[in-house]
């Protein structure tokens, strides 16, 4: 299949993006691309420091499927090596190293995620401990000749530790990082490398690695940082803010339906192929109510993972649970033993331990004054700690609109 023409390229490659460069540099290697039908080598990294890819994780991996969808070579590099050392970039402290064993587990484990994302079997696989594993101590010498400390005190990380936080160690090993990445280009004759925007310092190092190498200097191509649901810091796991690519598909379409109505635009261009006339109709329209906006967002993040059946009966879901206040098609059961009932009942503040509702029966006496509980298919709210709740098998209790659980009777 013939490629698209520069200008088409650039159009959709520039969605998103946060910065290319240099992009006159760009363009002349797409013309060239074009021209002789040569694909463009596409290089991204990631360092399997941990098993749970997130949306935030999949914006670089998105760009990388446009590449390859226009005809691009992708290259994916899996830093076993680098992940040795931990990438300090946007961190105010150092990474906790891993052992090769952990790196090499969880390298299998991200493979089969990022799978979900780009084509994997059109994808150049490479483990930067292909020629790192083959390094002397005299090629580490030559390695960390090629900049200067005054360079590298240069990255913002660096420099906050440095001048703000002298109390907080930059450690030696962590210089390698940019230089490692940096390498990595060399090796595998990027032409293109994608990544973050607080990634450009290593991007850079790849141009100035190559031009010593003789080779011509990859593009750097930096993408904003996705914000998690609270909409305001980068989304992560340890934050709680996050949207797993291998999470079911109901879990996927709630927790974007929690999402402010603020960065939808920006979870639209980075997370979604909607054209950007679509997105401004959807999101700017009198006539479309933001909770509208956001069921496309979510159905449209659904069915890239799992399907358009499936994320219209999520959606339906959802809204039987929500809009409807109708309780969902499946619900945890509980089992309470016939020990713990007494003449058919069981306080109220204790069933919601009884449950797994809550871990105290403190907690339940709070939750039971805030309001937070009710019972029965009339959701009668029950309001005071020690009333006894008469036990029924099948009985539903709720805590909140997300906790709910049917009770059954145990011998």
């Amino acid at each position: 299949m013939a490629m698209l023409s520069v200008e088409e390229q650039l159009e959709r490659i520039q969605r998103g993006a946060d910065q290319i460069e240099p992009f006159a540099d760009f363009k002349r290697k797409l013309e060239r691309s074009v021209a002789t039908g040569k694909p463009l080598r596409i290089k991204y990294g990631i360092d399997p420091t941990g098993i749970d890819v997130h949306l935030g994780h999949t914006v670089p991996l998105r760009k990388l499927r446009l590449f390859q969808e226009l005809g691009h070579q992708a290259v994916l590099i899996i830093g076993n090596y680098t992940a040795l050392v931990g990438d300090p970039s946007g961190r105010d402290q150092t990474r906790a190293r891993l052992t090769q064993e952990q790196v090499e587990a969880n390298a299998q484990d991200y493979l089969k995620q990022v799978a979900k994302v780009i084509d994997i079997e059109r994808t150049e696989v490479r483990y930067n401990g292909e020629w790192f594993g083959k390094y002397s101590f005299l090629d580490v010498l030559s390695l960390t000749s090629k900049i200067t400390i005054q360079r590298m005190l240069e990255r913002d990380d660096f420099t906050k530790r440095f001048r703000s936080e002298p109390s907080i160690p930059i450690y030696l090993h962590e210089c390698l990082y940019p230089l490692m990445q940096g390498q990595d280009s060399v090796d595998i004759q990027a032409d293109v490398e994608l990544g973050g925007s607080e990634q450009l310092f290593n991007l850079m190092m790849g141009r100035r690695l190559q031009q010593e190498a003789g080779q011509e200097p990859q593009i750097c191509l930096t993408l904003p940082i996705l914000r998690g649901l609270d909409g305001i810091r980068r989304m992560g796991k340890s934050l709680g803010n996050y949207v797993g690519v291998g999470e079911p598909a109901q879990v996927q379409f709630d927790k974007t339906m929690s999402l402010p109505d603020e960065p939808m635009r920006e979870w639209f261009e980075l997370l979604t192929d909607r054209p950007g006339e679509e997105i401004a109709t959807l999101l700017d329209s009198a006539q479309t109510r933001p909770i509208d906006a956001k069921k496309r967002l979510g159905m449209d993040i659904v069915t890239f993972y799992h399907g358009a059946e499936v994320a219209e009966q999520v959606r339906g879901e959802w809204e039987r649970r929500f809009s409807g206040k109708q309780d969902p098609t499946e619900i945890p059961e509980v089992t309470i033993p016939q020990a713990d009932i007494v003449d058919g009942s069981v306080m109220a503040s204790k069933l919601l331990t009884l449950t797994g509702m809550v871990k105290s029966n403190k907690e339940g006496r709070q939750k039971i004054v805030e309001g937070a509980v009710n019972i029965g298919p009339e959701r009668v709210k029950v309001t005071d700690p020690v009333a006894m709740i008469p036990i029924v098998d099948g009985m539903i209790v709720r805590l909140g609109s997300k906790t709910i659980r049917r009770i059954r009777l145990g011998s």
